[in-house]
């Protein structure tokens, strides 16, 4: 009897952990998707998000890319060019605006909402200090899916576009600074060393991959670099990076107006997605040197100096006590051509993946980096900094992503 019932039980168990077949629903593959960007050079930029070697390659697995015409002039690809790889070069932007993807180097503008059929994917930065609630209100009421440049990361959890776009305006900061230092524009100084001659003096407020490329670039020119943060261990790890003797200090009042007023260049580096946690104030700007001249990398998250102001391409500079400002938010622009290349490596991966994973939800759902980027899932605001500026109620993406 007893042999029987463990003989039943036995039976049971090996039932019970055995793995049945369980009927699988498969997403679909391989979805061909509508692409295209517009022409920005009437808001002064440069840049495109593909290159005709990318469309060449989204074309090729099935896609449709659709390119305004012109858009890739300032960065030196010709309509030719992209024909050749296989798009459709499109008129006007009203055409490209209805694409089921749309990327800009640039926010969009309440104008181009209107254009747009809804129901879209999205890519542009955010631009956070000059968002207004009606524009967001409009993508709301289009039930679009918002990606945002300034928090989209990769695999590895990397800020991919804030990261490859620090080292490029890192190293162009110094060529920029230069320029203005010259006798053309400025006060006739090279930003460099020249035996015989005082070395240039330049201050770097931040200690990250801006302020890391920005220091590599003007000490091998020879300049005296201080860099300033509020964290020592931060500074620590740049000097141990650079491998070369640089001077650091935290936020001192005191020290950072003795570095100011002998410095020729002044760079605000601060990390690009995060409001700057130290203002120079007015009276240490009035203190600087005639002509000496301050880059604000920072100024689209409000600017590390209190005098400072967005500027364009087009107008980059303005005087203010006697100091050179420039603050342009998109600098990556002056070399339009380096930094579309580096945007299309980003871009067209994740385009690829969204076509193979079967559409954007499924993308969102299996890539948690991707999926920060998100700040508009279905017209849904998800992203707290943009909810907390607007005064705009937002919804965690990971309540929503069970319902779609």
């Amino acid at each position: 009897m007893n042999q029987r019932k463990e003989e039943n039980i036995s039976v049971w168990t090996k039932e019970k952990l055995t793995p049945k077949e369980k009927l699988y629903k498969p997403g679909r593959k391989n979805v061909k998707l509508s692409i295209g960007f517009p022409d920005t050079g009437d808001i002064v930029e440069f840049r495109v998000p593909l290159t005709p070697q990318s469309v060449e390659v989204l074309v090729a697995c099935g896609h449709n890319v659709y390119v305004q015409r012109g858009a890739g002039k300032w960065a030196n690809y010709s309509d030719r060019a992209y024909s050749e790889a296989g798009a459709v070069i499109c008129q006007d932007a009203a055409e490209v605006f209805h694409c089921d993807i749309i990327l800009k180097m640039a926010p969009f503008t309440c104008d181009e909402t209107e254009l747009m059929k809804g129901n879209q994917l999205l890519f542009s930065p955010v631009y956070l200090s000059l968002m207004t609630s009606e524009y967001v209100r409009k993508l709301m009421r289009k039930k679009v899916i918002a990606i945002g440049f300034e928090y989209l990361k990769d695999e590895h959890g990397v800020l991919s576009m804030v990261q490859i776009s620090s080292e490029i305006i890192g190293n162009i900061a110094m060529v920029v600074a230069s320029e203005l230092l010259s006798s053309i524009n400025g006060k006739g100084v090279i930003l460099g060393e020249i035996t015989g001659v005082a070395p240039s003096e330049v201050v770097i407020l931040g200690s990250g991959t801006v302020a890391e490329q920005a220091a590599r670039t003007a000490m091998a020119l020879g300049a005296i670099v201080r860099v300033f943060d509020d964290s020592i261990y931060k500074l620590m790890n740049l000097k141990a990076r650079l491998g070369q003797h640089i001077s650091t200090s935290v936020f001192h009042p005191k020290a950072l107006r003795k570095a100011l007023k002998t410095a020729e260049v002044v760079l605000g580096a601060m990390p690009m997605n995060e409001v700057p946690n130290m203002i120079v104030p007015e009276d240490m700007v009035e203190g600087m040197k005639e002509n000496s001249v301050i880059i604000d990398l920072n100024i689209i998250q409000g600017g590390c100096f209190e005098t400072s102001r967005i500027t364009t391409l087009k107008n980059p500079t303005y005087k203010e006590h006697g100091v050179i400002h420039y603050c342009v938010p998109n600098l990556e622009s002056r070399v339009a051509r380096t930094a579309s290349i580096a945007a299309s490596n980003i871009f067209t991966p994740i385009l690829l993946g969204i076509g193979q994973s079967g559409g954007v939800t499924d993308y969102i759902k299996m890539n948690r980096g991707f999926c920060e980027g998100v700040y508009l899932m279905n017209g849904i605001l998800t992203n707290r900094d943009i909810a907390k500026r607007l005064s705009i109620s937002d919804t965690d993406i990971n309540l929503l992503l069970g319902a779609f």
